[in-house]
């Protein structure tokens, strides 16, 4: 006899952890010789910016309001 299967969807998918990340990201920073260390710490940061920008806009997404159009004052004579 088959064991039943679970529907598909009551397998939630986890989000990726991101602890797997940063452990890459020490590890390949402790890896690196002493004349990079500057290096791939300016990398790490900027990478580290970029994640959160992309956070930052993706939660943006989410609030589903739309932008506040830039309004430019004109003179008028």
């Amino acid at each position: 006899m088959e064991a039943e299967r679970e529907p598909y969807e009551e397998h939630e998918q986890r989000p990726p952890d991101p602890a797997a990340l940063f452990a890459m990201l020490d590890g390949m920073r402790r890896m690196a010789p002493r004349e990079l260390e500057d290096q791939i710490t300016n990398l790490i940061r900027e990478f580290l910016l970029t994640l959160r920008s992309l956070i930052d806009w993706y939660l943006e997404r989410l609030d589903g309001r739309p932008p506040e159009p830039k309004i430019e004052d004109i003179p008028i004579d």
